[in-house]
């Protein structure tokens, strides 16, 4: 390796480095994540919270509580 002398770093040099660092950590735009085609029928798992008479209401009828729930939903939805 040849030992060449290392020239002084002047205030311009240091502002167009940082200048093309910042450009390149910046210019690219994250895109957003493909959006996902729901099939139909499939369900999503959600957190909901619901007065606790309610729940009482639609777990008194046995196993299938969270069925019916969305039955009800859906009737009010108009769907």
């Amino acid at each position: 390796m040849a030992d060449h002398p290392r020239r002084p770093r002047t205030l311009n040099d240091a502002r167009t480095e940082a200048e093309a660092a910042f450009k390149r950590a910046t210019a690219k735009v994250a895109e957003a994540p493909p959006k996902r085609n729901n099939v139909p029928g499939t369900k999503e798992q959600v957190t909901l919270r619901l007065d606790q008479d309610v729940l009482e209401h639609f777990q008194a009828g046995g196993p299938g509580w969270q069925d019916r729930i969305n039955e009800a939903l859906r009737k009010a939805a108009g769907k």
